[in-house]
């Protein structure tokens, strides 16, 4: 069957087109990275049928890791107990990819960032493989950018299945990794055509055109987005909005005291009142009229020199998560005037 990676741009519908490509007839598997896409995309489709079938099922990632991949083949030689969700000390790298200790902590649960290799060492891929064929015609992957670390190469081993599968993603809403070890993949996401060619190597056919235009954002915003930040993102939308630049504390003030508008911070936003997130942290939300994304000193110092694309790729990401969340106006000011 096909196997179709689609890379889309932000507010382009990603959940619409996973959930329109589903029926009540073949076997879907479904695997997302958070809890808040799989409740979106399980909602999506109880709302396209009226239920949810019996012929989908939906996992976050390291569910699906743990359950579906590990637990049937390893649970019972390992004595696991449950996942252990931070990263591990750093001494457990001293041991031997066949040490248990490596994938374990005393009290038996295991790295999670880990797990994807163990199961390479324990040499059970092939099973998981067979174990998926037999169950699911379809495997769909969602907010696939955010694969890293040991899962990239896990991703890449269960992708020679012969079921079909469809992944979805936006390279550049790459915020975090679904686990990081050391230097494994270390710069997979550091260029977009280097990562492009993981997936052409083995045969995956890639799409750039069917999720390019965004449903969110106006035209001001994805120019604002492509020109700023060196994004190609187009707009379904004709109407006009606009990109305000704020520099004078009095309109900073007002726009700040205004909870209609959310302010968007590189970090700490819990240090000021209001209604405040981080850039980063508002991926995958789509709730906002009017944006305002607040630079820090060396952001803001790129901005006015037009260069914010030469921003380190982590940072121009997250920027990218955040002036894309409105669906209106987006206002822009430095982070200082707040602070005063």
């Amino acid at each position: 069957m096909d196997k179709k990676i689609i890379f889309a741009v932000a507010g382009s519908g990603k959940t619409t087109y996973i959930v329109e490509s589903i029926n009540e007839e073949d076997r879907f598997l479904v695997i997302t990275y958070t809890v808040n896409n799989l409740r979106n995309i399980s909602a999506s489709i109880k709302r396209k049928f009226g239920y949810f079938p019996q012929n989908i099922e939906i996992y976050t990632y390291f569910k699906f890791l743990y359950s579906f991949c590990f637990a049937p083949f390893l649970a019972y030689e390992l004595d696991a107990r449950g996942l252990f969700l931070d990263f591990p000390p750093r001494n457990t790298l001293k041991f031997r990819r066949t040490d248990p200790r490596y994938y374990q902590t005393t009290d038996g649960k295991l790295f999670k960032n880990r797990l994807a290799k163990l199961l390479e060492v324990k040499d059970v891929i092939p099973e998981i493989i067979k174990r998926l064929e037999k169950y699911y015609d379809y495997l769909y992957i969602d907010e696939v950018q955010d694969f890293g670390g040991h899962d990239f190469n896990f991703l890449e081993s269960i992708l020679q299945t012969s079921v079909g599968v469809l992944m979805v993603g936006d390279f550049y809403q790459h915020t975090f990794d679904t686990s990081r070890d050391a230097k494994i993949n270390e710069g997979l996401h550091d260029d977009y055509i280097s990562y492009i060619s993981r997936f052409q190597k083995i045969g995956i056919q890639f799409d750039t055109t069917t999720l390019s235009n965004s449903y969110r954002c106006s035209p001001q915003i994805c120019n604002f987005i492509t020109s700023n930040l060196g994004i190609k993102i187009e707009s379904h939308r004709t109407d006009q909005t606009h990109v305000y630049e704020i520099s004078d504390y009095d309109n900073a003030k007002k726009i700040f005291s205004d909870n209609s508008i959310i302010k968007l911070f590189y970090q700490r936003s819990d240090k000021y009142l209001g209604f405040t997130r981080n850039w980063g942290d508002c991926k995958g939300e789509d709730c906002y009229e009017d944006v305002c994304v607040l630079l820090n000193a060396t952001t803001y110092s790129l901005y006015q020199k037009r260069e914010l694309y030469k921003s380190a790729p982590l940072t121009r990401n997250k920027l990218y998560v955040a002036f894309s969340r409105t669906r209106n106006n987006l206002y822009i000011l430095p982070e200082t005037l707040i602070s005063k």
